[in-house]
């Protein structure tokens, strides 16, 4: 895989923007994440729901953690205004527990992001973040992540009425950086980010994980298992 960029030579001529999802982009979050989180709000609230990692995997096909734990709660026959109470209450803790983990440092980035995102900005290009994820949790794992300034921009699901596969969160990406989609580039690990950035009228790149590996990805520039860090952004996206 192609992601060294050393030079600006190795950019495309149109690429003025590199726009990141975060969950399982930038980041191994999902599997040793979010799922645990969920699991121990189940056992705080008394309930006897737990999520193995195949049951998670097939749950991701709904973005936003609190539309997930909605609709597998009136599918174990809550009623739709109890599901929506106990989802809200469920999801603000799983977010609480979650932050404690990013803030410990239990959420590692994918090999290879550090030096992506360092080889980007070396080479001048803008970068950005579009997340379904919330603001609570996004924000701080990025600070801890990445130096200070790294994204010119961050969109998280706090910040926009739709989650993906809407594009809202690149529209809004793309206005806050007065730039036009055909000058950007995203980067996602699922079919859902996919949609989003192609509805928005942005390329995009895939890289996979264990999750998303097999799903739909048509319209992809470029599909990847993983990030490397030593060949040229030029050979990556064609």
């Amino acid at each position: 895989m192609s992601w060294n960029t050393s030079g600006s030579s190795d950019l495309p001529a149109w690429c003025s923007a590199v726009v990141f999802d975060v969950d399982g982009t930038l980041v191994d979050s999902e599997r040793d994440g979010h799922r645990i989180a969920f699991n121990d709000a189940f056992a705080a609230a008394g309930l006897p729901y737990r999520w193995d990692a195949e049951e998670y995997g097939r749950l991701l096909r709904v973005t936003g953690g609190r539309r997930r734990l909605t609709m597998f709660l009136e599918g174990r026959g809550h009623g739709v205004g109890e599901a929506a109470e106990l989802a809200a209450s469920l999801h603000a803790d799983k977010t609480a527990r979650f932050r404690d983990l990013v803030e410990s440092g239990g959420v590692p980035p994918r090999p290879g992001v550090r030096e992506l995102i360092g080889e980007l900005a070396t080479a001048g290009v803008t970068l950005a973040v579009a997340t379904t994820g919330t603001g609570e949790w996004v924000r701080p794992l990025l600070a801890r992540t990445f130096d200070p300034g790294t994204f010119a921009v961050v969109v998280t699901g706090t910040e926009v009425p739709e989650l993906k596969p809407d594009p809202a969160v690149y529209r809004e990406v793309l206005a806050r950086l007065d730039l036009p989609p055909d000058r950007a580039l995203a980067v996602e690990d699922s079919e859902n980010g996919l949609r989003a950035a192609l509805a928005a009228g942005l390329r995009c790149v895939v890289v996979t994980n264990d999750y998303t590996r097999n799903q739909d990805f048509t319209g992809a520039l470029a599909i990847h298992p993983e990030f490397s860090a030593h060949d040229g952004l030029a050979g990556l996206i064609g």
